[in-house]
């Protein structure tokens, strides 16, 4: 019997929607260094939504594989960015990763509620910070099959 090697992961688009500079600047790092997936970054709901539905200035951005959005943002906040985008029939196939400082129980819960397809708390410390967006790539890129 002849064993193939799975067939190489393709690079994804990623929409990073976050307003912390330094955790931008964290996860262009580890997509830099470690990943190499194309990263876009917006910085507060308004201009996520725009970006994703295409409306000026975004009328060329590509379509995300995968959106890590922060619960905690200005304009509108990652919960009415969530509900957003799973309630638009052109978005909703689009997998969300909330990616944010909070642990707590009522987000969580309202976060799947909105159909989050996972919900992950940033670690504090600098290698787990990388390590958490490494093994949120390799999930998405080498698990799971995305939508093409």
């Amino acid at each position: 019997m002849t064993k193939t090697s799975p067939p190489k992961p393709r690079a994804i688009k990623v929409l990073l929607i976050e307003d912390d500079e330094g955790d931008v600047v964290l996860t262009r790092e580890a997509f830099e260094e470690y990943l190499h997936n194309r990263l876009d970054v917006v910085n507060d709901g308004n201009n996520a939504l725009a970006y994703l539905r295409r409306e000026p200035p975004y009328t060329d951005a590509p379509t995300p594989d995968l959106v890590l959005l922060d619960l905690n943002l200005p304009g509108r906040d990652g919960r009415e960015v969530l509900g957003e985008i799973k309630s638009d029939a052109a978005l909703a196939h689009i997998p969300v990763v909330v990616l944010t400082t909070s642990a707590a129980d009522e987000d969580v819960l309202r976060s799947y509620q909105l159909h989050a397809n996972a919900f992950v708390t940033k670690p504090v410390d600098l290698d787990g910070f990388i390590a958490a967006i490494r093994q949120i790539d390799h999930f998405f890129v080498s698990v799971v099959r995305l939508p093409s």
